[in-house]
Parts: structure tokens; sequence; C-alpha cells
């Protein structure tokens, strides 16, 4: 049945009949009538005894597809066979005894449309009176079992939030579903080896493993009369919902727990499935007598009810499957992308112990202090931090970011940094250091849930280059590498300054096309690489559609400096350096001299300063880098030069040749009393971010600044010092001299400072990555069988031959002849009444 003409997506809805024509038919009309403009039915009948089949095809609407299947597949195996039959980009599940009320599907529908990253929507569903709840959360716990929140109780006494709040859960109850039809192939559907029951506790959880959310929407709402067509077979003294419970649990246990937590879980869930099933039939070893040994009691057979039989051969056929399983734990574990802690949320309660029978409740906590079951659903995520910079006591910028992110996250996740160059005594740390050639990246990345990269390290890990690869990647773009190659290089051959600009273009492509999160240093750079993912075709309608304003994918975090404050440690640069005393005014230059730096004109402004100050000294902290493989520029040795040729060199001017460790840099700081930073006016500037910059906050140092970059605009805005234009050095010696020997100015800078330095710390710019490691995903185009759900469109010439083919062939196997000619007439009778009713 497809109603109407409309630019609304084709929704699928598979209902399964199985003893309940009379249930399925009311369905059925209730779907006729809904008020969603394009539905098709589909009714999926599961081998029903009787006359079921011949009922509803005479009682229901014309225009839903009936589809017979020979033996009953229970609730997973129908919804698989109607979905096979569907047309619509979208499929709904619908139990036969339940009926949607008005807005259901296009409730789902508008969120599925309006949040890319939703896979699934979970209708509220409340009982056929609507007096009491039968879906509105869901929740799992450690052994494995799914269940309803709140499902049996009134309506009433349910807080309002708990049932009128859209909210993400863990799964949706088949009873009432919608899910994107591409994402439902993907995962393979229901695992039918459930038969029926928790077959929806296991996608719900599949599809949060892979990235995919599961949204509650109450405005989706429908009626179930629950078990109302179950048969005498199915209830609950039978010991067959019992058994399926039970084999279920422990199956979706096994496939979707990780290692770790599965080491622990599994074995004391197992225990726990006999507690439950002796404590139901009121069994234990007094049943065998064994406290008085052998004697005519032991040979008296044991009465065991069905309901405690059902528990030992759940646990029994549970073994039987599990060859079969092991296959599909394998599928599952190498596709995930969350962890089992990511998912702790939706759970809501995973020590709760379901059930309250006195001897199993004692068995419930014993199992759960024996085994750890508290500390494993507790577990921390493993965060891979990999930097290409050398992790030494004299670090450079790349290092001091990627060491601060390591120490942020460390106090809520198990951390490791690598570097991949050389490691030689690196400091101290509260997490793991380490050094890895290429081809021993393998273990930390197979190791860790999220990889936090940058620079070139993502073309020395193909695997995780791979946009299939599973692994959650966070690019740190605060360096525009390919801007700073534009001036670094500018004294070699035009050829190979192509050749090499081509190559870092191409990294930073590679990056942007693959990672799930990514940051930059400032609001310009955001617009700079926002321009960039659009030109490569990455900020695409899905990721646009997910999240308009993009922050969930790029976000601003600039390079930081301590929390602490900056205290003596021992002797600074007046000690360290002959020639300056403690009376002198130090300016320093605090980070290493790049061709993108203008010190030139900084030591021209101090000779012209000399001539009025003679106690004016500059300090470059560091001329050689720390790391090996970064060359030594040649601006580095023309300011030498330059100050040599005007005799200022170990007079006014000193140069640092090694660069100061990094825990002993405030020593320096703090003997100075400005900082400088001085560059040329260039496109790099523009998107620049001076690191060297934040120590000066750091240490509370008035700032003098060339114009054009982000910390220019800063400085000019809050007050922390002076901002000059660019390769003018009379302008930067006057301000200099303000800042050096101007104490009400330098007051007022340092007070701005103190204020501004706050926002820089650490932990408060690392938020937004706080943030995505607490609840990390795949950015929304790279989850597993994503599809934008457009109108579906009619298959046409080709497509349509091999679709009519393939029916033909179903229905010939089905019933024969007779089946194929009675298809084919139903098919000309539905393609007419559509004509006159668009007509």
């Amino acid at each position: 049945m497809v109603k109407g003409e409309t630019t609304q997506p084709l929704v699928s809805v598979v209902v399964v009949n199985y003893r309940g024509a009379e249930d399925t038919i009311t369905c059925l009309r209730a779907l006729a009538e809904h008020d969603y403009p394009r539905l098709e039915v589909i009714c999926v009948d599961n081998a029903s005894p009787g006359d079921d089949v011949a009922r509803i095809r005479a009682s229901a609407p014309g225009e839903v597809t009936i589809v017979e299947s020979v033996e009953n597949l229970g609730f997973a195996g129908g919804c698989n066979l109607g979905a096979r039959h569907a047309g619509g980009t979208v499929l709904a599940f619908l139990n036969n005894d339940a009926v949607p009320a008005e807005g259901w599907a296009s409730s789902a529908v508008s969120v599925l449309r309006a949040e890319p990253t939703v896979a699934a929507v979970a209708s509220k569903v409340l009982d056929s009176e609507g007096t009491g709840t039968d879906f509105v959360d869901a929740g799992l716990t450690w052994f494995g079992m799914g269940y309803k929140r709140h499902a049996g109780s009134p309506i009433a006494e349910v807080p309002p939030a708990e049932h009128e709040v859209a909210k993400d859960v863990l799964f949706a109850t088949g009873s009432a579903m919608f899910v994107r039809a591409s994402v439902f192939a993907e995962l393979g559907g229901f695992d039918e080896r459930f038969f029926m029951f928790y077959e929806d506790v296991d996608f719900g959880w599949r599809l949060n493993l892979r990235g995919w959310r599961v949204r509650y929407v109450p405005e989706s709402l429908s009626y179930h009369r629950h078990h109302g067509t179950m048969s005498e077979v199915d209830t609950p003294d039978s010991g067959r919902e019992t058994f399926l419970l039970e084999r279920n649990a422990l199956c979706a246990l096994y496939k979707n727990l990780a290692d770790d937590t599965l080491a622990k879980a599994l074995p004391a869930a197992l225990a726990l499935a006999v507690r439950r099933a002796t404590a139901r039939g009121e069994l234990d070893a007094t049943q065998l007598d064994l406290q008085r040994g052998v004697g005519p009691s032991v040979t008296e057979p044991v009465a065991v009810p069905r309901s405690t039989l059902a528990g030992f051969l759940a646990i029994d056929q549970f073994v039987e499957l599990l060859p079969s399983l092991a296959g599909a734990r394998a599928e599952e574990q190498a596709a995930r992308v969350r962890t089992d802690a990511d998912l702790l949320p939706l759970l809501r309660n995973a020590l709760e112990p379901a059930y309250p029978l006195p001897r199993y409740l004692a068995a419930h906590d014993i199992l759960v202090e024996a085994f750890g079951i508290e500390k494993s659903f507790g577990k921390r995520r493993r965060v891979l931090v990999i930097t290409g910079d050398a992790i030494t006591e004299r670090m450079a910028g790349p290092a001091i970011r990627a060491w601060n992110i390591a120490e942020v996250l460390a106090g809520e996740h198990d951390v490791r940094l690598v570097t991949v160059n050389p490691l030689a005594d690196p400091p101290p740390a509260p997490f793991q250091v380490s050094g890895a050639r290429r081809r021993d990246l393998s273990e930390p990345i197979e190791w860790a849930d999220i990889v936090i990269l940058q620079g070139h390290v993502l073309e020395m890990a193909p695997a995780l280059k791979e946009r299939h690869s599973n692994k959650i990647v966070v690019c740190d773009l605060y360096d525009p590498m390919h801007l700073e190659l534009l001036e670094q290089g500018k004294d070699g051959a035009d050829d190979r300054r192509a050749a090499d600009l081509a190559g870092v273009t191409r990294v930073l492509d590679a990056q942007l096309e693959r990672g799930d999160f990514f940051l930059c240093a400032s609001q310009r750079q955001r617009h700079f690489w926002l321009g960039h993912f659009a030109a490569l075709g990455r900020l695409s309608p899905r990721l646009y559609d997910a999240d308009p304003t993009t922050q969930s994918l790029l976000s601003v975090v600039p390079f930081g400096l301590s929390a602490r404050s900056p205290r003596r440690t021992g002797p600074g640069l007046r000690a360290a350096l002959p020639g300056i005393a403690e009376t002198d005014h130090v300016v320093l230059w605090a980070g290493g001299v790049y061709n993108w730096f203008d010190p030139l004109t900084l030591v021209r402004a101090i000779d012209r300063l000399s001539k009025r100050r003679a106690d004016v000294r500059l300090v470059f902290l560091g001329m050689r880098h720390p790391n090996p493989e970064v060359a030594e520029m040649d601006i580095g040795a023309r300011t030498v030069r330059l100050a040599d040729s005007l005799d200022l060199t170990g007079k006014n001017v000193f140069f640092n040749e090694q660069w100061v460790p990094y825990g002993e840099r405030q020593n320096w700081l703090l003997d100075a009393d400005c900082g400088v930073t001085t560059h040329f006016e260039h496109v790099e500037t523009t998107f620049a971010f001076r690191t060297r910059v934040l120590d000066y906050l750091w240490a509370g140092l008035p700032i003098v600044t060339t114009d054009g970059d982000a910390f220019a605009d800063l400085v000019r805005a809050e007050g922390l010092g002076v901002v000059v234009p660019a390769e003018d050095d009379a302008a930067l010696a006057d301000a200099l001299e303000r800042s050096l020997y101007d104490p009400e100015f330098a007051a007022a800078c340092r007070e701005r400072i103190a204020v501004v330095a706050q926002r820089y710390t650490w932990p408060r710019v690392l938020e937004p990555l706080v943030e995505f490691c607490r609840d990390p995903r795949p950015a929304a185009d790279r989850l597993p069988g994503s599809a934008d759900l457009a109108p579906s469109i009619p298959p046409r010439g080709k497509e349509l031959v091999r679709r009519d083919i393939a029916l033909v062939k179903e229905y010939l196997e089905a019933g024969g002849p007779a089946e194929l000619v009675r298809r084919a007439g139903g098919r000309v009778a539905k393609i007419a009444r559509r004509g006159l009713r668009r007509g």
C-alpha cells in the first residue's frame, strides 16, 4: 500500500502474523487509515496453523503485500523476510497486536531526516488502553538481559521527564520501531538465531557499537496488547519464554561485549543463570541430601519444574550455538567503533539484579564481588596520542601540545603518548610514554579506542588511514604545515618547492578525508579548514545535516598554558647568560627562529632602542630545535650575523644555543620583563597561532607583537601589550620601550593578562576534546550503511526486470503456477487502483 505523491521517503511497515489473524487484520486496517502519506505495508505470515492467511487476505486492505513463510521463522526471521520484500528507504516493524497512533510514522521519519547519526527510532509504546507503559526507555543488565524500563507501570506514575522527552536509548522495542533500510541491510538485520526475544536488544546494541544512535521519540506513539496473540505453548508456565530469554541474553552478551569485559561477565552470567533456574524452582543442595551423605533418600527422584529446566537447557543450547556465534562475534568486534564504557549511560543500571528472589539476590551480590563486575563495567577508555616531535626534557610546540593533551585526558582514560621520533630521557609522566618506528605503531593502534594524531603521523599508519577503519581518529590541525612550507622553502628551487608543497597538502588531505573529529587553534584557522573541507567535498549534506554548526566535526582548541602559576625552581637567564644584570630590562624571544618570523626587524629595533636605553637586553631562548629532524633555517644565521654587524651580540642581544628544558622554562620567563614575537605579513601569519605567546601570558609578561595574526587581535582587544606594523623597527622600538620602561602601562598589562590567561589553561582549552572523548563517535559520513532518506525511486529498466524475475522465482517456489497467476493478478489490480486514485 503506497499512498499519494510526496517528497516524504517511502516507509515499509512489516507486520508479522502467527496465530493472530484478528489482531493482524485490526493492525493492517489501522495502517490503511494512517496519516503518513507514503506507507508500504507488508504482512508476513509465519506458517500460521488454521485459516489465518485466508482470513487476512479476505479482510485486509487490498494493497497489503502478503508474504507467506513455509515455516515459523520467529519474530527475527519473519521481520527479515518482510524487509527483503520492502522497497522503502525506511523500515518500520510493528507487532500484529499493536495499533499506531496518528503521527506514529511522520514523527519518526522527521527525526531520521533531521538527525543523520540516528539509525533507528524507538516509538513510545503504551498498553491498549493507553494507561500503562510498555516501552518508554531501555536498559541492559551486566548479565545480558535487556529490559524495558517502567514497563507495566501506570503512565501516571512515570515521571514526565522519563516518557515525554526524546533521548538516546540502547535499543528500540521490536513491537514498534523504525530503522534506515540501508543500515538494517548493512548489519544483516535481526539475528535469526534469537528466533524471538532480545533480537531487538541485540540489534540496538550492535547499532550503538558501530557508532549509530537509537533515539526514543515520544511523539511516535503506538498501543500494544502485550502477548495478546501468544499461544498456550508460549506462556511463562511452558518454560519456552524463559528458555529463549535466558539463551538469547547469553548470546547477546557473547556477541557484543569486548574481550576483557566478556572475560569477567560471561562466567559470572553463566553461574547467575544457574542460580536463577534453581531459585525459580526453589531447588537447592538439600534436594540431593548432601549433608547426610548416601542414604535411601538420595535415590529418590527430584521434581524439576519446567522453568528450572528451561534455564539449564538455555545454557546447553548456548553452548551448541557457540561455533556460529563465534563468527558473529568476530564480525561485531571488528566493526565496533565504541567501547563498552561508551555505552554505559545507555545501560541505565547495569548492576540491577532484575529478579526479586532472595537466593538469587544473594548469588548476584556474590558474583558481582567475586568477578569484579562493577569495575569491569566502569572501565576507562584507551586513548593513544601520537606525535612526530621529540619527547625530551627540551620539547617544541607539537610535543608540548601532545604532552598536555595526554596529561589532561589521563584523568579520565588510560592514555599512551607515543612519538615516532627517537625517545631519549622523557620527563616523568602520569601516563605511558614510548617511542615507536613505523612498523611498531600497529600494536598501540590496535590497543587504542581513540587515536589522536598530528603532523605526518597518519602516513605512517596505512591501516588507520583507510576510511573503513573502525578506529576513532582525532586529527590535530593546529599547525597549517603547507602554509609554513611556503615560507620555509622560499629559497629552494621552484620544482622542489612545488613537489614538497604537493606532498604536504596530500598529507593534510588524507587527514581531512579520514578523521572523525578535528582540532584547530583559532577561529581564523577554523574558517580556513572549513574551506578546505568544502573544497575536498567532505562538507557533505550528511555532515551538515548532522550538525549545521560543524562544531562536532571541527572545534577550536588553542595551544594552552599550565593551570599552575609559574614558580621559580632554579636559575634563569640572568644567571645563565653573562652580561645580563639584575637591573637590566629584558625582552624575551621565547621559541625557535624560523623563516616565517622576522627577528631581523627586532634586532634593528633593539639597536635603535639601545642608543637611548643602554640597559635593554634581548634574549633568544633557543636557537637549535630539539627535534633533530628539523633542519636549521637560514634566518637564524642571518639574525646572528646582523647582531654581530651592529656590535650587539653579548651586549644587548644574547643567543642561547640550546633549548631550555621544558620543565625549567619558567625560570627564564620569570627573569624577563616583556615578551616579543615579530613576523612578516603573509598568509602563514594570517592563520598562525604563535604558541610562545601563551608562555608570555603564563608568566604575566606584557606582549609586543607584529600585527596580522590572531594573537595580535587579542593583544589589541584586551590591552595585553602593544601591536606594531610589520617590518617597522621604529614603531617596534617605541613599543618595547613603553612595555619595559612605563611601570603604569606594564602593570595594567599584567592585570589584564592575569584575567585572559585563565581562558587558555590546558584543561579549559581542551574541553571540546575532553567532551568528545567522553562520548566518541565516528563522523556522520563514516557511519556504516549510511544513506540519505531520499524518496525511493521506483525501479526501472534492467533493475525492474531483475526484481520481477526474482519475484517470479519466489512465487513459483512458494506455490507453483497457480500462486504466480494469483500474485500477478493482484499486482495488476493494485496498479489499476493507484491509477484511479491519482485520476
